[in-house]
């Protein structure tokens, strides 16, 4: 029988953005030997998110990143600025999104639908 197991990754980004670390999730997940269970993604900033979406069609993306933009965009008049233009829009943006996800381990493998 299995039980927990625990791996940290480090995600290095260029900047704001939507990425895509399934790969990385998924290779985790394997490397666990866990066939049936949760997985749980957490993100430790306070200024990124976690998100699910298809990821076929770039077209998806594109169109939810400037939804994000439009969302909180870097020229409102925000008060929280110390750490720059591009902070504050960051943490409104988390605020709507997520900061973890749990994500079913089916037979060994992420249970994610086909998009």
């Amino acid at each position: 029988m299995g039980g927990m197991f625990q791996r940290i990754l480090e995600v290095a980004t260029p900047g704001a953005g939507l990425h895509d670390i399934g790969k990385q999730v998924a290779a985790a997940v394997a490397e666990s030997d866990v066939r049936v269970g949760v997985c749980h993604v957490f993100v430790q900033h306070t200024s990124a998110s976690l998100v699910i979406q298809e990821n076929a069609d770039p077209a998806v993306r594109r169109d939810l990143t400037k939804w994000l933009a439009d969302l909180a965009p870097e020229d409102r008049d925000w008060e929280h600025t110390d750490e720059g233009p591009d902070d504050m829009p960051a943490h409104a943006r988390s605020a709507v999104t997520r900061t973890s996800e749990l994500i079913p381990v089916v037979d060994g493998r992420l249970g994610l639908g086909t998009w």
